[in-house]
């Protein structure tokens, strides 16, 4: 590193058995890697090294991985055109975007390989342009030490399950950065802690591959014979590459010498892969000394060249804007240079001083550019500089461009543009339990889109446990709705490669407690994914789950403020009935974005209206509704409080006090259109029902009405939040009373704001 990069991972002593692998690869596989792996990409030829080096730079205009978003060796390869529209999966090798976070990458690339299992299986899908009668393998490598994560070993007990093509490479160097592979594995190898999960004649389970990092000739069998099974017999892989080296490190941050002995020092340069795979084209004769020689210096002139190419088109512009910034301020000190002597003096020595050193940064970012002129114009403060001021606002806007768009759709297909089609009833006021009515939905759903799937705990056989399912397996068969273990990371992870590959899968967490154990997958992958490519890549799937308040500790999730956090990139609905959860469904299936629709736990008893156009209607993304009209309060909430504040309200009115009762409907995204805000506007009271806890949701939905909308200028009244308490919700009716606001906390909290 000679200053021009922040950090850097590299392929050393990882590349022979990339070579032998990208002999294995065919056109319309997928790979679901960790941050190394250039190698196979420049062996395929969809790399190049000064596409490599732009992303070491983070050259957003050149880093065709993440357009300057994520580190050195996190690649990912374009499925999706300039609208949004899937491209052929089947021209070439598909690579998902990588992830920093260890393993992360195992449950997206089962469910990447489960999707070939889906469309070999499927008689409703034709799959073209996503699959060859599913004889795509999803290629996955890890490091050793990162097998020690839970979520490999759920995702390779899951793989000998579902029997998916799925290929993983565990790249064995003996360490994970400076631990040792014994406090790693149990018997220090992976191979031999995962072999009782071999097939066995007559069983399901994986097979084990196991061979050495420096023998290529070996390799090359081990691979084909891999890419063999898992092609031909939809079986998983697991090859265990050991003897690998790390000849400089685990990265550009730190040096092995500090960790390794001297014999392990010998063995590193001796076996390292390329002097071995050296010596072996030596001993075939395929090359001469002389010859190999010849192509070591091509090679090292060829980088050299990518590497100057790499780096002119990363700094060439940026010195192109310091100059231009430079300008500007010199022409400002010209045409007021007659202000020098008329009390400007001290505004000319900032400029001179700002344009001096500017000037000197030979190697500047945007960022930097943009900082130095807020600066000088912070000195400036008072002083009109319009020039400045818009080179300022263009160039933020740039950099915001560049790095922060496409954390959501901005396709024709964006779920949020997809508008309201109402619910329509017959004159007859027929109505059903919330859980009939999702049957009926789901029926008609699946009927009517061939591509949708649903899956999880308890969800085929008998219909998940509160019956929204209920028939929906007899009816369209056990390859669409069928059930899992209970392994939510793994669940997420083959709804994730489902909808990469053209699937729309509805995934059940049980119960909104659960999700958390699938939240890694959920913020680190689903929801950044779009963001993360500058949408080139996007998941669609949907988390269906159920909370808000039912029974007990782990029954009754409404711990709303880590999802709305960690969720960016995903829409979260939160719909007061079924019928408005239907509603939800049909807009994000319509839409390209991932969601997660909490259905209220307590509700699929109770009675609904039933609408005849139930596979039709939209509920509106970002658009709250106001549910009852008043003018003494408006109170804001959503899911289950949105019953418990139509009683209160109903008590209130018993004593003069009419209350607006406004249902947020999504909290992800929230209120686009400042409808509260302005709702405010004749009540001047606000009051916030949340089930979280104190400081939860509610802080965000105070933030986004008071701040965001400017709805604390509406205001006569302190505003109060009416919140679940610090514990966790208590068993049974008396747990309920006190952990859950109930009808008489929000009576009494309303009556003391409309007093104020």
């Amino acid at each position: 590193m000679i200053g021009r990069a922040k950090f850097g991972v590299s392929d050393d002593g990882k590349e022979l058995f990339q070579l032998a692998q990208a002999k294995a690869v065919e056109a319309g596989d997928w790979r679901s890697d960790y941050y190394r792996g250039h190698t196979l990409l420049l062996a395929t030829g969809q790399a190049k090294p000064e596409d490599i080096l732009a992303q070491l730079y983070a050259d957003a205009s050149n880093d065709p991985f993440s357009k300057g978003r994520q580190m050195s060796n996190h690649h990912a390869t374009p499925y999706l055109d300039e609208r949004g529209n899937f491209k052929n999966q089947l021209e070439a090798l598909n690579v998902s975007s990588a992830t920093s976070p260890t393993a992360g990458q195992m449950a997206r690339g089962l469910g990447l390989a489960f999707a070939s299992k889906v469309y070999r299986e499927a008689t409703q899908l034709d799959g073209k342009g996503f699959s060859d009668n599913g004889n795509e393998i999803c290629w996955t490598s890890i490091g050793d030490a990162s097998t020690s994560e839970g979520v490999f070993w759920e995702t390779m007990n899951a793989a000998g399950v579902i029997e998916a093509p799925l290929v993983v490479t565990v790249a064995d160097d003996g360490y994970g950065i400076s631990v040792p592979v014994k406090y790693q594995t149990t018997k220090a190898s992976i191979s031999a802690a995962l072999a009782g999960l071999e097939v066995e004649e007559g069983t399901n389970g994986i097979r084990i591959l196991k061979e050495k990092g420096w023998n290529y000739a070996e390799l090359c069998q081990i691979y084909a014979e891999a890419a063999r099974i898992a092609r031909e017999e939809h079986r998983a892989v697991l090859v265990h590459v050991h003897e690998l080296t790390q000849p400089n490190g685990h990265s550009t941050s730190g040096s092995h010498e500090r960790y390794k002995n001297e014999e392990r020092m010998k063995f590193e340069q001796e076996f390292d892969c390329m002097r071995q795979f050296r010596f072996w084209i030596l001993s075939q004769g395929i090359a001469e000394a002389t010859d190999l020689d010849k192509i070591e210096k091509t090679a090292k002139q060829d980088l050299k060249i990518a590497r100057d190419l790499a780096w002119e088109r990363f700094v060439t512009p940026r010195r192109t804007r310091r100059d231009e910034l430079v300008q500007l301020i010199q022409s400002f000190l010209t045409s007021h240079s007659g202000d020098q002597n008329s009390g400007g003096s001290e505004v000319f020595a900032h400029c001179e001083a700002a344009a001096k050193e500017i000037s000197r940064l030979q190697q500047p970012v945007q960022s930097e550019l943009v900082d130095a002129a807020r600066r000088l114009r912070h000195r400036l403060a008072g002083h009109p500089f319009p020039d400045l001021d818009v080179w300022i606002q263009e160039k933020r806007d740039e950099l915001v461009d560049l790095m922060g768009r496409h954390l959501l759709s901005e396709t024709a297909d964006s779920p949020i543009l997809a508008g309201e089609i109402a619910p329509a009833y017959a004159e007859e006021l027929e109505q059903q339990n919330g859980y009939e009515i999702l049957q009926d939905f789901f029926k008609q759903k699946f009927a009517s889109l061939d591509t949708l799937y649903a899956f999880g705990e308890d969800v085929g056989n008998i219909g998940d446990v509160n019956q929204g399912f209920a028939g929906v397996q007899d009816e369209f068969g056990e390859h669409r709705i069928f059930d899992t273990g209970i392994r939510e990371w793994t669940i997420l992870g083959q709804a994730q490669g489902m909808a990469m590959r053209g699937l729309r899968p509805i995934v059940e967490i049980q119960y909104l407690d659960y999700v958390y154990y699938a939240l890694p997958q959920l913020t680190d992958d689903v929801a950044t994914l779009r963001w993360r490519t500058a949408g080139m890549q996007s998941c669609p799937l949907i988390v269906r789950t159920r909370g808000h308040r039912l029974e007990g500790i782990w029954h009754s999730g409404s711990y709303i403020a880590p999802l709305i956090g960690s969720l960016r990139g995903m829409h979260l609905c939160v719909p007061r009935n079924m019928v408005q959860a239907i509603g939800m469904y049909n807009t994000l299936l319509d839409g390209d974005d991932p969601g997660l629709v909490i259905e209220v736990l307590n509700g699929y008893r109770l009675k609904e209206r039933i609408p005849h156009n139930l596979t039709e209607l939209k509920v509106p993304l970002g658009v709250p509704e106001v549910v009852r009209e008043g003018d003494d309060l408006t109170i804001v909430t959503y899911g289950a409080c949105v019953k418990v504040c139509n009683e209160a309200a109903e008590l209130l009115a018993q004593r003069g006090v009419e209350v607006e009762v406004i249902d947020v409907q999504t909290l992800l995204p929230f209120d686009l259109e400042h409808r509260i805000a302005q709702q405010l506007r004749h009540t001047n009271r606000l009051m916030i029902v949340d089930e979280d806890v104190p400081g939860g949701a509610s802080a965000y939905l105070l933030q986004q009405i008071t701040e965001q909308q400017g709805g604390f200028l509406q205001l006569d009244a302190p505003v109060k939040t009416v919140t679940a308490p610090a514990h966790r919700p208590a068993y049974a009716d008396d747990g309920n009373y006190v952990s859950k606001p109930q009808v008489m906390d929000v009576v009494d909290a309303a009556m003391e704001v409309v007093m104020f």
